[in-house]
């Protein structure tokens, strides 16, 4: 296991691009997300939007949930959330709710995102806890991951299929 900050970043990220890779498997969008403490990781997940019929089901809200699960606590102190892509609005607000107060991202989201772009809620002046942002942790990774779910998708469509 790495030692240094950006090394143990970089570590669960991959793990989150590896479940963020899983969701694209499985024609989910692929976002996928890890929730740590320290070195242990007490939730992992990937967007099953489709495959539950839940709007809720994003990456993030799963980790989230199995986390809460885990320690027998809904309060998240001293934990990081690692996700592929800037959480979304309601991502945000479960992440500043559940009181995470570290979030780490690959990529930004110009059209919707909830930490850092479009909305701050996770640093909103209203949010009673702050959250460290850290993005851009493998972000070419990241993109490409999203882009290639979405060439594929509109070369499918414009195929038929």
């Amino acid at each position: 296991m790495p030692t240094h900050e950006l090394d143990i970043d970089v570590f669960f990220m991959r793990m989150a691009l590896g479940e963020a890779c899983a969701a694209g498997n499985d024609g989910e969008v692929p976002i996928g997300a890890v929730l740590a403490r320290g070195e242990t990781v007490l939730g992992k997940a990937h967007n099953q939007v489709e495959r539950l019929r839940d709007p809720t089901a994003h990456a993030e809200i799963l980790a989230i949930t199995q986390a809460a699960e885990a320690l027998g606590d809904w309060r998240l102190t001293e934990t990081t959330l690692y996700v592929t892509k800037e959480p979304c609005p309601m991502c945000a607000g479960a992440l500043a709710l559940a009181r995470i107060p570290r979030l780490v991202f690959g990529i930004t989201d110009p059209q919707r995102g909830g930490a850092t772009t479009v909305f701050q809620i996770v640093n909103h002046p209203g949010m009673l806890h702050r959250t460290t942002v850290v993005p851009g942790i493998l972000a070419d990774e990241c993109r490409e991951l999203i882009q290639q779910f979405f060439r594929e998708r509109r070369r499918d469509a414009s195929r038929g299929f």
